[in-house]
């Protein structure tokens, strides 16, 4: 399993995910708004998005969207 995490600078949420997928050894990928994306890029990917983090999971069936923070967190149960 690979978690790839949608963020942006100061936001608490994304702050909290990394530190999740970090205390449970789940390799995960960073990707930062404004370096790694901009919101146009965002909104084709998650056209539901309205806030940060939002959040894949990459599985052997492939790419499945989580949602945000607490989704996550439910999602690892």
């Amino acid at each position: 399993m690979k978690i790839k995490i949608y963020g942006k600078a100061n936001c608490q949420y994304c702050i909290k995910a990394v530190s999740l997928v970090t205390q449970k050894n789940i390799q995960f990928e960073y990707l930062s708004l404004g370096a790694d994306f901009d919101r146009e890029e965002l909104l084709e990917m998650f056209p539901d998005a309205k806030t940060f983090p939002q959040i894949e999971v990459l599985t052997e069936v492939g790419l499945e969207y989580v949602g945000g923070y607490i989704e996550l967190v439910e999602y690892l149960g």
